[in-house]
């Protein structure tokens, strides 16, 4: 496939993917309570509106009717979502950290949920590297989709974008469609969009059962 054909792809991929089931919803950090009992940090795919995007409200809306009775704050990461990838999900990752510490510091027994779809999946593995250690100790389970590791992907920033920090690889479930060109060398872009529901309801069971542990 030339590089002109997946890009046309890619195009296309951004205007369904933002035409998923609450993609336009923009989710807020609102909660009555200074401190919930946990709360999801996401970052939303390339080309999505400010929000969580459409797998993001798919897994939060998931997780929260597999955990009634907990409070669950969501913080959308700021960042720009451009096709300007390395720039764009660097300073993803610099919201999401900087955020993270953040309720690390003022919420230190909230159970924190790290989630990211496509380059915000990226971003997720960015601040995992760039956080203290220490950090990880409140951070419950971190959710990816569609995670930008084939060599496709790689390449869209110049190699830039590590793995996820080794420190949170056993409580993250790295979900990949198969043929997903995103996360699998040999694939397509179509597959990249079917996340939901079956994907984001098994991370949100994954979650859950994380946020039912005593351990973090």
């Amino acid at each position: 496939m030339s590089a002109r054909s997946i890009s046309r792809i890619l195009a296309v991929a951004i205007v369904m993917s933002a035409a998923l089931p609450g993609a336009l919803v923009n989710t807020p950090r609102a909660w009555a309570e200074p401190c919930p009992d946990s709360e999801v940090v996401f970052a939303r795919g390339t080309g999505e509106p400010p929000g969580v995007g459409g797998v993001g409200q798919a897994f939060i809306d998931s997780l929260r009717s597999q955990v009634p009775g907990r409070s669950i704050g969501v913080y959308p990461v700021n960042y720009p979502a451009t096709n300007d990838y390395l720039n764009s999900a660097l300073a993803g990752a610099d919201d999401a950290s900087a955020h993270i510490k953040d309720m690390v510091a003022s919420c230190p027994n909230t159970r924190l949920v790290l989630g990211g779809y496509s380059q915000g999946a990226g971003v997720i593995d960015l601040a995992t590297n760039s956080m203290p250690a220490g950090v990880a100790d409140h951070v419950a389970a971190v959710a990816l989709f569609g995670n930008p590791e084939s060599a496709y992907a790689k390449s869209l920033a110049g190699g830039q974008l590590p793995a996820i920090s080794a420190v949170y690889r056993p409580k993250t479930i790295d979900s990949c469609i198969p043929s997903d060109i995103i996360c699998d060398d040999s694939g397509n872009m179509v597959a990249h969009l079917l996340y939901v529901p079956d994907m984001t309801n098994q991370a949100a069971t994954f979650t859950a059962s994380r946020l039912g542990s005593s351990a973090a």
